[in-house]
């Protein structure tokens, strides 16, 4: 009697059946994953791709989204699968985890999410390029490499900043080179008793003769200032800055308008501060016995 229930124990007839159904399960899952995720993967990517190319996106922009694409159509095959598969119970584990990790990511990364939209909206939106002097938050600096996250720029004393593209994005940023004309502005002073139209005359005339100033708008210098100590006149010219270098065509106006300045006797003043009133001196006795003793 022993030895019949052990055989009926040892009985391999009853594991087949669940072998080949667990097998199956596994081959039905790998296949139908195979199959969603191969042509997901085709068609979805060639039609993100062709999309975003056709609306003039970014290669960067259309590269993330044809990656971000990527990943989608693995997770949802993995869903897909696992349904068809009859893993009921694996799949709502793994929505349930998929879930809290996600809760967890956001929380910790919001800074690091906060930079990545923003480089997302400034590589299409294009409120600058790479070679472009910006100025922000009282910095300026030239673009130098814009990443998803950080934008690297280089500041005229030749300093490397990596600034957080949220900081770009929330700023009021300032293009200097975003046109093809900028004006050059200068304020010059002259005494009250100097003739305007000489001094203008001047001014117009040494900032014309800078290589690289425009003819067209012409120099201008109108008066803009009747300051506590000077009459100052607003010297404009308009350069190209992808031709010419602001600060180095600015340096040039106001060194040859003070030659000329100096060279037809015209002042430029500073501001002085003139005292009056009188000066009386007390407890003069007091201080001739201190000496004395």
């Amino acid at each position: 009697m022993m030895l019949l229930q052990q055989e009926s124990l040892l009985d391999p007839q009853q594991y087949i059946q669940p072998l080949v159904s667990a097998v199956t399960t596994v081959v039905l899952f790998i296949v139908v994953f195979a199959v969603i995720y191969l042509f997901g993967k085709y068609f979805l990517t060639r039609a993100v791709e062709r999309t975003l190319e056709h609306r003039g996106f970014d290669e960067t922009l259309i590269s993330l989204a044809v990656s971000t694409t990527v990943v989608i159509t693995g997770v949802g095959a993995v869903a897909l699968a696992a349904t068809v598969a009859g893993f009921g119970v694996v799949l709502a584990a793994f929505a349930t985890l998929a879930g809290a990790l996600a809760l967890a990511v956001g929380f910790a990364a919001q800074d690091l999410i906060a930079n990545f939209v923003a480089g997302v909206f400034i590589i299409q939106d294009e409120p600058f390029s790479v070679g472009d002097w910006i100025e922000w938050s009282g910095n300026s600096g030239v673009v130098r490499e814009i990443q998803l996250r950080v934008t690297k720029l280089d500041t005229f004393d030749n300093e490397r900043i990596t600034v957080p593209n949220s900081d770009l994005a929330n700023a009021a940023v300032v293009n200097n080179v975003a046109n093809d004309r900028r004006r050059v502005s200068v304020g010059f002073g002259i005494g009250y008793e100097d003739d305007i139209a000489q001094a203008r005359d001047a001014i117009i005339d040494e900032g014309s003769r800078i290589g690289g100033v425009l003819d067209d708008p012409e120099p201008t210098a109108p008066v803009t200032e009747l300051g506590d100590s000077a009459v100052v006149l607003s010297g404009r010219i308009w350069i190209d800055p992808d031709e010419s270098s602001y600060g180095a065509v600015r340096a040039q106006f106001v060194e040859a308008v003070k030659e000329r300045f100096d060279a037809e006797g015209l002042d430029m003043p500073y501001p002085n501060t003139e005292l009056s009133g009188g000066l009386e001196v007390t407890n003069v006795g007091s201080a001739e016995e201190v000496t004395g003793d």
